[in-house]
């Protein structure tokens, strides 16, 4: 089981386990086969990643570009985890924190 990106869900999926909206509303329980109607509810309500049943950790990291590595990443986000402390765990910010450690792996070798 591993967390994917909402970008990189296909239809057919399991879900691992239940996913909520930001507030906590149940939106689809574990155990459920993925369709495009549930890529659409999820999109509308802000999820940003859900675990997925068959895929490996490693493998369900988000796509990084061929020359940063996975402990690259890992440096980088705990470097810049004191800027995002009061972000409260909010996926869009997860995100975002993940985004600037890949640029900040890319921009400061």
């Amino acid at each position: 089981m591993g967390k994917v990106l909402l970008d990189n869900l296909k239809a057919g999926m399991v879900l691992a386990s239940d996913v909520h909206d930001r507030t906590g509303r149940l939106l689809l329980g574990a155990g459920s086969e993925l369709s495009e109607k549930h890529l659409h509810i999820f999109r509308t309500w802000g999820v940003a990643e859900v675990e997925i049943t068959g895929v490996d950790t490693a493998d369900s990291t988000s796509i990084l570009p061929s020359d940063v590595t996975q402990e690259e990443l890992e440096a980088a986000e705990r470097e810049l985890a004191p800027l995002f402390r009061l972000a409260g765990g909010h996926p869009a910010m997860r995100e975002l924190l993940r985004l600037a450690a890949i640029r900040r792996v890319l921009h400061v070798r």
